[in-house]
């Protein structure tokens, strides 16, 4: 993609990778996945997703010839802390043109996968306290920030389903008792 990337600009785009595709950049973890999900920033204009989707997204050349595309995700979708921490990958980065490639940080990729829980979800969860990334203290401090954000507008009313998943990661993956976290008075549990 950054070989054939018309430019929109003289600085690099900050491709803000989240999902399973961040916890690949910065671990040993690996499996197969279908997409890369990209953020989208301040970086990523109508101009920008557009030129990605025609050369990264489902259906494009990348897609036909990897079985892998990028998915540009609003940001207001993924449960995220109110700061996300981002990891810059120097080395991808370095190698790039156009793009300058950063990461969620891994416990906070494990937070945004107490939204959706599916099964791959659950499983890179585990992968991750497996390989000893997701210290309990950390996980509960991102979790509350995440929930901090979420508490203000109309997503408030899901924060008892990401609770109950944390505590099913607490329980049944670090192996720890449940932490009691009081929601916000006005959510109905």
């Amino acid at each position: 993609m950054d070989r054939v990337w018309k430019p929109t600009g003289t600085d690099r785009i900050r491709l803000s990778i989240i999902g399973a595709g961040a916890l690949l950049l910065q671990s040993s973890y690996e499996r197969i996945t279908k997409d890369s999900d990209v953020l989208e920033t301040g970086d990523i204009d109508e101009g920008v997703r557009s030129q990605f989707e025609d050369l990264a997204g489902k259906g494009s050349r990348l897609w036909q010839r990897h079985k892998l595309y990028l998915d540009i995700v609003r940001a207001g979708l993924p449960l995220l802390p109110q700061q996300p921490k981002w990891v810059p990958i120097l080395g991808l980065t370095a190698s790039l043109v156009h793009f300058r490639i950063e990461v969620l940080h891994v416990v906070d990729v494990v937070v945004s996968k107490l939204k959706r829980f599916h099964a791959n979800d659950r499983y890179d969860i585990q992968a991750m306290v497996d390989q000893g990334l997701v210290p309990h203290g950390l996980l509960l401090d991102r979790f509350r920030s995440a929930m901090d954000a979420f508490s203000l507008d109309a997503r408030a009313a899901e924060l008892p389903i990401y609770l109950a998943n944390l505590h099913l990661v607490e329980r049944d993956f670090l192996g720890t008792d449940e932490t009691e976290i009081e929601l916000p008075s006005y959510i109905d549990c």
